[in-house]
């Protein structure tokens, strides 16, 4: 059965450390879900590119062509990684600003994985103080291991480390919550719930 991942990295410069968690996290989640017998299909939104749009649509209410379709994506995603880096122990507020305009019911019931960088250990908390209870109030299933990656996490080139123990972690406790579902579906916000006889009937279904 094909599942499709949602990467949403919030980094801000090229390279950034933000994005190679991201594609980490990516790699081991479809690594997982194979082990699953499930054909992957993931989409990269990189925040960076629809900042301006973001901005714009908090100010208009409509979203760009371009944002609209990194929305879109997110929404009919089977499993969300989300990967931002941490700004005085907290998301950034371009991250916050993209699930603000993604809508309260996208994620609902869909499993996210939750990950972030910073420049010290000490913005790990940040994973459980600002992410977790952000995801939860939009009703997502959160995944139970976060992923927070430091500079000296990069170091050493240990494939064996405790970065890529969290990592290979999260990846499985993502891929079993996706399996465990349907695919996921977007309800198509203008189908007709009743027929045109029942709105002439005004709105009773008589049979």
């Amino acid at each position: 059965m094909r599942r499709t991942l949602a990467v949403v990295s919030g980094g801000l410069r090229v390279p950034s450390s933000t994005r190679l968690l991201a594609d980490r996290l990516a790699e081991a989640a479809g690594a997982a879900l194979a082990r699953r017998h499930a054909e992957v299909e993931t989409h990269v939104v990189e925040l960076r590119d629809h900042a301006h749009d973001v901005v714009n649509h908090l100010s208009t209410g409509y979203p760009s062509e371009s944002l609209k379709a990194a929305l879109d994506t997110v929404a009919a995603a089977d499993g969300v990684i989300t990967v931002t880096p941490i700004f005085n122990a907290s998301y950034s507020g371009m991250f916050k600003s993209f699930f603000d305009v993604l809508g309260d019911e996208a994620l609902l019931g869909r499993p996210v994985l939750i990950a972030a960088t910073g420049g010290t250990a000490r913005h790990s908390l940040a994973l459980d103080h600002a992410m977790r209870p952000m995801f939860s109030y939009l009703r997502a299933i959160v995944v139970p291991t976060g992923v927070f990656a430091a500079p000296e996490d990069w170091g050493g080139g240990d494939p064996q480390g405790s970065l890529h123990s969290r990592i290979s972690r999260a990846a499985d406790e993502l891929a079993e919550e996706i399996v465990r579902r349907e695919p996921a579906t977007v309800a198509d916000p203008f189908a007709l719930t009743t027929s045109f006889d029942q709105l002439l009937n005004g709105g009773r279904n008589d049979g």
